[in-house]
């Protein structure tokens, strides 16, 4: 049975090649949006290497210090976070690392611009780099300001060529460094790992930056198991009320211990910290949820108007087929039957249009990937987004088919053969 209809299908297809093409259009169109964006956010938020223990990692990005006139709000200090961070009893490993900057090198006469980031041992077995040569920054480099350096394979590339690295010293910013590993790409929108160059804390122009509490640093807090994240924050949250504030223009310093999304979240909806008037305890907005919910929502009225549309169009397309209908329940075919045929129809078609739309996919994502407009993008389908796209393919097909197989088992046969619709 199966077989038939998928025969009549396809002879359907070819005979309404006008319907046929705008179905496969409005099909693969959607497709093609919804698969490419959730393969963009799959890199940007997914746990994958380097950050290959994001599910159990908070983050701590911004801090905000303010007094009755006074606020100073942007990246913490390495003086915070030393002090009432990187101790915190819950945590398994606490990194300290800087925020990229650019640092300037010469090779043959040329000016050439990195970005580097300042780490410490941490930094190195908390995220899961690959490595291509050598080995990464340890504690001892940290601590001793030993000026080596991690580069990518890209700056590996504009320096050294295919030779190898080790060894090797590289300026930056009128600072030598000898190469002890290179690395990976990582692309600039993983922003927690990325860099061209990562060289220990200690080696650092800034002479004061072990005091300030409000300067260029960040925090990753690796936990021994996601269920601990509420013990480290509410530890995090108690230390936050003991900061020592540099004068008294200043009374209150808040931050927040967060998930990358979470951060993300709350600055795509404008949220910031605050307090509770009545316990005093340091809050943030939680807004992670509204904009899953904000996607989720997007995403189901982007598929709407296209089912909509194809209702319409397969409505249109039982209205030209009404004779076809009317001489078929003449000779005793059931609504079952056509109903089963007419299901059948709309799942291949939306079929067809989710292979192309999924090859659509993989050739802009590719060309967005070797088009350089974002630095070592690597973006891909993968076999899960590929599934998602199979499975939101079968629900769009039937939906969209569920109304006009409805109606066309309403049809009577005289009228059908008539051409009146009902």
């Amino acid at each position: 049975m199966i077989k038939n209809y998928i025969k009549i299908a396809f002879k359907v297809f070819m005979r309404r090649k006008f319907f046929t093409a705008i179905s496969l259009f409005a099909i693969s169109f959607t497709l093609v949006v919804l698969m490419a964006t959730v393969s963009i956010l799959d890199q940007l938020f997914a746990p994958m290497a380097p950050e290959t223990r994001q599910e159990r990692t908070l983050g701590v990005y911004n801090a905000v210090m303010r007094g009755k006139d006074f606020i100073q709000a942007g990246d913490v200090g390495y003086g915070f976070l030393s002090k009432y961070v990187k101790t915190l009893p819950d945590a398994e490993l606490v990194s300290i690392y800087s925020r990229v900057t650019t640092a300037t090198s010469f090779k043959d006469g040329f000016e050439i611009k990195s970005d580097m980031k300042l780490t410490d041992g941490e930094f190195w077995k908390i995220l899961d780099f690959k490595f291509l040569e050598g080995g990464p920054i340890t504690d001892a480099d940290e601590t001793n300001a030993n000026f080596v350096a991690v580069i990518n394979q890209a700056t590996k590339q504009k320096f050294f060529g295919d030779a190898s690295a080790l060894g090797k010293s590289i300026e930056a910013n009128g600072q030598r460094f000898r190469i002890v590993g290179v690395v990976s790409n990582v692309p600039v929108y993983r922003d927690v790992p990325y860099a061209d160059i990562w060289v220990p804390i200690s080696t650092t122009l800034d002479v004061g930056y072990r005091e300030r509490l409000m300067s260029g640093f960040r925090a990753m807090i690796l936990a021994r198991d996601r269920a601990d994240f509420d013990r480290i924050r509410s530890e995090f949250n108690a230390r936050l009320k003991k900061v020592a504030l540099p004068s008294s223009n200043y009374d209150t310093f808040l931050s927040v211990a967060e998930s990358e999304f979470d951060r993300s979240a709350r600055d795509l909806l404008g949220a910031t910290y605050s307090t509770d008037p009545n316990r005093g305890d340091i809050t943030i907005p939680s807004d992670s949820a509204e904009v899953i919910g904000l996607l989720i929502l997007a995403a189901f009225l982007f598929m709407l108007l296209p089912t909509i549309n194809l209702v319409n169009i397969n409505v249109s397309r039982i209205i030209e087929r009404a004779s076809e209908i009317g001489v078929r329940k003449s000779f005793g075919a059931s609504s079952r039957t056509l109903i089963g045929q007419f299901l059948v129809e709309n799942i291949l078609l939306t079929l067809i249009g989710g292979i192309v739309g999924f090859i659509l996919s993989v050739i802009i994502l590719n060309a967005l990937t070797s088009s350089g407009l974002i630095p070592y993008a690597d973006f891909h389908v993968n076999v899960r987004i590929f599934l998602y796209g199979l499975a939101v393919t079968l629900i769009f097909g039937t939906i969209s088919g569920v109304y006009p197989a409805w109606r066309m088992s309403r049809m009577q046969p005289v009228n059908a053969l008539k051409g009146i619709v009902r």
